[in-house]
């Protein structure tokens, strides 16, 4: 099973290297006033990380909101009062 990932591993970094190969030429992205001039793979590279940031915290939450309603709702569990 090692050999697979490590096969993956090595087909994606190929993939990234031929898109970064491919797409050096430089776009620029407006956003609010904000200008940045940059190749297009540095800014579908950043746009990608934010997302993976962004979508993570999200699940994270989320998982943390439905854990939290699953402990409250079960029978025998009394809400906790603050002193």
């Amino acid at each position: 099973m090692r050999w697979i990932y490590l096969a993956l591993i090595v087909v994606f970094g190929a993939a990234l290297l031929i898109f970064l190969l491919q797409n050096r030429e430089m776009v620029t992205i407006s956003f609010l006033g904000f200008g940045v001039r940059a190749p297009l793979a540095v800014v579908v590279g950043a746009v990608y990380a934010i997302g993976g940031l962004t979508g993570g915290a999200l699940f994270a939450l989320l998982r943390r909101s439905y854990e939290g309603s699953q402990q409250r709702s079960a029978p025998g569990n009394a809400p906790r009062q603050s002193a």
